[in-house]
């Protein structure tokens, strides 16, 4: 008896399905296809023994990405020895899988008997149609939620992880470079056809397309071309004799006169060309760098653009890598190829080498050996290139050096070294150069390290010194909150001190008054309130004046009262002692003038009194 478990490796985790009366099932495959749809039915014939869900997303991902690459994951593994009954005697345990890859890393690995196909596929399609009900606590949104997310996640580390480095970016630039070849060709000839109207010596003087419209730009209207501009146009020549030729080729022109407007319109044309050229220039300065950095042999042995020709029609530098020489010696010659075998005639000897140096340079004779062996080199140099850690360009300098001496070799009969020689010594360089790279790479990561944490030291000692600013604030703040609460008190008492003197002083000041005067203080009591009234605001002003006191004055009051206001104080009552004394003066002159009056009016009187007797007497 088969005892058959099916495992199904779903986005929200792994589950383990007993599939109930197999060889029944076997036996009946059309019905089970059909019952597969109906979730009755199929409940019948699986039941769900374990579920295993992943615990994140990452540990998801880690997880199909070993499955996609065919390797047995550590949760796997455990999932399977914990959940998966062993096979008896009577009974055998077969695992039903959907890929044969992970089936047979599983089978050489934990050594369980996995099957592929059949049966088993239709279960697992049925399992993938009714997932979310087969597993408890599970829905169909929270499932095909799983599903996204996990899809987005792979696809992301499949685009980011790539195993052919960066040679998408030399397939692209590589193109470019090809379109803007025809492109700026194309466009000089419309300039050369535009500005021929004007100027038709200038094509047999200036060959060169983006000379040529540099000197149209420059020159514009030809009658305006004097020897003021000869500099000018030797410096976009390069050559004397050419700018003189072209200086005198304007004066004796057969071109047709040209409109301002006109003219405007083709040096706008020529100046857009020129850019392209320029532009040109840097793409291609760009290539060789990024050939540098992802292929340096093959870029060493045959050159930057002829290697991204390769990688570009190839597809990819791994895809180059696994061409054996025969292919790419005539890579980018498919149609000559099949022509010569549909008409039985000589097949291509090359293909994209070709525009190497190497075959230009060899006889007619042997451009198909050179071709042959310089074929033989750029694979080795390619695979070196996908497959090394470091890359370095010694193979394919010691390559290149192999092709020259086999090139003397066919024209002179010098026997070059031996490919077991020349390979040695570039392994030792290879090893000195990719250890001295190492190192170099070792010293800027301890500087980029080095400088990480100077970040972080200055990050720390700013936020303590804001945190110690922070402080010292909230410091002076109770510290000023304090000294307001002991300076009130202070303040109160010397008020309540001031107010006590003063009115002892008005009552000093009204018996000195009454007891001079000889009258009642009843009578004198509405003057003396009077100026008891004008005192008060003039005190209230002062107090008022000493309630708004600063900071400062407060601090050598509440200093001097901590100090000793037992030494204060008699000082203090010989000032309102004097301040006394100058009231009371002040007191007796004006009871002084208003004793005056009475007694002036007695002397009249006896004036009066006299001058009546005198009178009578005479």
């Amino acid at each position: 008896m088969v005892l058959l478990h099916v495992l199904f490796e779903h986005a929200a985790g792994y589950a383990l399905f007993a599939v109930k009366e197999v060889e029944e099932i076997g036996m009946l495959l059309p019905q089970v296809e059909e019952s597969v749809l109906n979730i009755g039915k199929f409940n019948n014939m699986v039941n769900l023994s374990a579920f295993f869900p992943f615990k994140s997303a990452q540990a998801a991902l880690e997880n199909i990405n070993a499955i996609s690459e065919g390797v047995v994951h550590a949760d796997l593994k455990l999932f399977l020895e914990t959940n998966l009954p062993p096979g008896g005697k009577k009974k055998k345990a077969v695992l039903g899988v959907c890929d044969a890859k992970i089936g047979a890393a599983l089978q050489e690995e934990l050594g369980i008997s996995c099957q592929t196909g059949g049966v088993v596929a239709e279960i697992i399609r049925g399992v993938r149609l009714h997932f979310h009900s087969l597993v408890k606590g599970l829905t169909a949104q929270a499932a095909s939620k799983a599903q996204l997310g996990l899809g987005h996640s792979y696809s992301r580390a499949k685009v980011k992880f790539n195993v052919n480095r960066a040679d998408n970016m030399i397939i692209q630039s590589i193109a470019l470079l090809d379109q803007l070849d025809k492109d700026i060709n194309t466009f000089s000839m419309r300039v050369r056809e535009w500005y021929g109207y004007h100027f038709p010596e200038l094509v047999k003087i200036v060959s060169e397309n983006s000379m040529y419209c540099r000197v149209a730009r420059l020159i514009g209207n030809r009658k305006e071309l004097s020897e003021e501009k000869l500099e000018a146009l030797e410096e976009v020549v390069m050559d004397s004799a050419k700018a003189q030729a072209i200086l005198e080729a304007s004066r004796s022109s057969m071109g047709m006169d040209i409109s301002p407007i006109d003219l405007i319109n083709i040096e706008s044309f020529s100046s857009r060309v020129i850019s392209l050229a320029e532009y040109r220039q840097e793409l291609q300065e760009y290539l060789r760098s990024k050939m540098g950095q992802v292929a340096p042999n093959l870029a060493a042995l045959i050159g930057e653009v002829v290697g991204a020709r390769l990688i570009s029609h190839a597809g990819s530098l791994t895809n180059l890598a696994k061409y054996p020489a025969s292919t790419v010696q005539i890579l980018g010659a498919e149609k000559a190829l099949f022509r010569a075998l549909k008409t039985r005639g000589n097949t291509p000897k090359y293909g994209l080498i070709f525009h190497s140096t190497f075959i230009g340079r060899a006889a007619a004779k042997n451009k198909g050996r050179i071709s042959r062996y310089l074929a033989n080199k750029c694979t080795i140099a390619s695979r070196i290139d996908c497959f090394s850690e470091v890359p370095t360009s010694v193979f394919g300098d010691k390559l290149r050096d192999q092709v020259e001496e086999r090139l003397s070799f066919y024209e002179t009969g010098e026997a070059p070294r031996k490919n077991l020689d020349v390979m040695k010594e570039a392994v030792t360089e290879a090893a000195q150069v990719a250890a001295e790279i190492k190192r170099k790479l070792e010293k800027k990561e301890k500087k980029r390290k080095k400088r990480e944490k100077r970040k972080l030291e200055a990050l720390s000692t700013a936020e303590e010194e804001e945190e110690g600013e922070v402080k010292k604030a909230k410091v002076a703040e109770e510290e000023t909150g304090e000294n307001g609460e002991t300076e009130t008190p202070v303040k109160k008492k010397k008020k309540k001190k001031k107010q006590a003197e003063e009115e002892e002083e008005s009552q000093g000041e009204d018996k000195t008054s009454s007891q001079e005067n000889g009258m009642p203080e009843e009578t004198e009591t509405p003057v003396k309130k009077k100026k008891k009234k004008r005192k008060q605001p003039e005190e209230g002003e002062g107090q008022k004046e000493g309630e708004v006191t600063t900071e400062e004055e407060a601090v050598e009051e509440a200093t001097l009262a901590e100090n000793g206001l037992e030494d204060t104080t008699p000082a203090k009552k010989k000032k309102k002692k004097r301040k006394s004394e100058v009231v009371e003066a002040e007191a007796e002159a004006e009871a002084e003038v208003e004793e005056e009056p009475p007694q002036v009016e007695k002397k009249k009187k006896k004036k009066k009194n006299k001058e009546a007797e005198e009178v009578a007497g005479e």
